[in-house]
């Protein structure tokens, strides 16, 4: 049995149907279900912020996937509380329930001292992962590029272009969440894989005001100022913390170096798939 925490998120869902689609008995673990369900996966509810939920969810199962985040600004969550306590919480329930492997998803390079808290905190994960003494594979990947297209196509209405954070001249890899799926998908049913790092990023980086002209070629972006996310990632705290957060998190992404070459990691696993952004916006509906 596999079980995937996130099961009915962006990649948790897609990690699920491939997992199905090979013959794998698998669990999807949420809070809720989800609409629709994943066809031929069983659903337990648990809740990587109550630790107490998770035992459960592990129950009969030989390999969890951490696939959820904490980046929903809808959600009364962080990364801090999913992407850390969360996932050192299921760890240690992986390691008291004996013999479950942990497969983390993470992003490329996660470090101490990153510029966006995601990173740090998917970098803490890691280290107690390590430390575990669970048997591991962890899957990083770089932004993900359907969520992006899509936020940016949302924010372009009534005849107004993509609104970008910043200057929007930052470069970043983007990769598919199809290609990071089949990966954790890989990583889980591949015992080969354990104690290894796999670096998942799409084959180009891209600013962000290229991919606003991709998305609505005939529409030029609308920037929101650096000093505008200063003072919203700061004033906004005390009342709206997801809202600030995401200003913080734009104003990062705006100056960090988030550009990714595969080339390694392809050479390393010639089996990764690398998927332009420019095939999925060709590919998109509308």
């Amino acid at each position: 049995m596999i079980a995937i925490i996130g099961g009915t998120g962006r990649l948790g869902r897609l990690v699920a149907a491939r997992l199905v689609d090979g013959g794998h008995d698998v669990r999807v673990v949420a809070r809720s279900p989800g609409d629709p369900p994943v066809p031929g996966a069983q659903f337990v509810a648990a809740d990587l912020r109550v630790p107490s939920t998770l035992a459960a969810a592990l129950d009969g199962v030989e390999t969890v996937i951490a696939a959820a985040h904490g980046m929903d600004p809808a959600k009364a969550e962080s990364p801090a509380s999913v992407d850390r306590d969360g996932n050192i919480a299921l760890i240690d329930a992986a390691r008291a329930a004996g013999g479950v492997d942990v497969v983390l998803v993470s992003v490329v390079d996660a470090s101490p001292e990153h510029p966006l808290e995601l990173h740090r905190m998917k970098w803490q994960a890691e280290e107690h992962l390590r430390a575990s003494g669970v048997d591991w594979t962890i899957v990083r990947a770089s932004a993900f590029a359907e969520m992006w297209i899509e936020m940016l196509a949302d924010s372009a209405r009534d005849g107004k272009g993509p609104q970008v954070f910043g200057q929007g001249d930052n470069p970043l890899n983007l990769v598919s969440v199809g290609d990071v799926a089949y990966a954790v998908a890989r990583a889980a049913t591949d015992r080969s894989l354990r104690g290894r790092v796999v670096d998942v990023g799409g084959p180009e980086d891209l600013t962000f005001n290229e991919l606003a002209d991709l998305v609505r070629p005939r529409s030029a972006p609308r920037h929101v100022p650096r000093l505008a996310l200063r003072v919203l990632g700061q004033a906004a705290r005390p009342f709206r913390p997801a809202l600030a957060r995401m200003a913080r998190m734009g104003l990062a992404m705006d100056r960090a170096d988030l550009r990714f070459d595969p080339a390694a990691s392809r050479a390393a696993y010639p089996w990764l798939p690398c998927t332009s952004v420019r095939d999925l916006i060709g590919s998109a509906p509308g």
